[in-house]
């Protein structure tokens, strides 16, 4: 029994010494990113064709690497009524950020964080219609193709021939 109370008792102070030293590590991780420079973030989020904020639009920040990948993890944020969020704790570098409202366009675009406070107003567009190879674009602006001729008009007659002119 006593050797069992032994045995028992080395266990439990072996897994403490571990708990504390994970613990430990995890203070020292935490005390390194609190060391590195953060910056609040300010998002105003607002519908293109009215100026309208937007609602309830989702704000979703991820860091990126210096590949330009998009890291794991990252931070969603809701807008209010007044289509703000904020975040105080986003690192310096380069941060993707994406809008996401129900009747929107989704918005993405990539930027650096290099100041203390940093206001970011994003507009928001409305659904485009898409693009068909099928429908008459002739009317679009811009576009450089001309009217198709309408299959009710009549075909025009040849010039008549120049009585003065010689065969070749």
């Amino acid at each position: 029994m006593d050797r069992m109370k032994k045995i028992l008792g080395t266990r439990i102070a072996v897994g403490v010494a571990l708990a504390m030293l994970a613990l430990s590590g995890v203070a020292v991780g935490q005390q390194d990113k609190e060391e590195e420079p953060t910056s609040w973030m300010y998002f105003l989020i607002l519908k293109e064709d009215n100026g309208k904020p937007v609602r309830n639009a989702a704000v979703i920040m991820h860091s990126v690497n210096p590949k330009g990948k998009q890291e794991r993890g990252g931070m969603e944020l809701k807008t209010d009524a007044e289509g703000k969020a904020n975040f105080d704790g986003v690192p310096y570098g380069p941060l993707r950020v994406q809008v996401l409202a129900p009747g929107f366009q989704t918005y993405g675009e990539d930027y650096t964080v290099d100041k203390a406070k940093m206001e970011i107003t994003i507009k928001v567009k409305r659904p485009q219609n898409q693009y068909s190879v099928y429908d008459d674009h002739s009317k679009d602006p811009g576009s450089t193709k001309p009217d198709a001729p309408k299959p009710d008009a009549a075909p025009k007659p040849d010039p008549p021939a120049d009585p003065n002119k010689k065969p070749n």
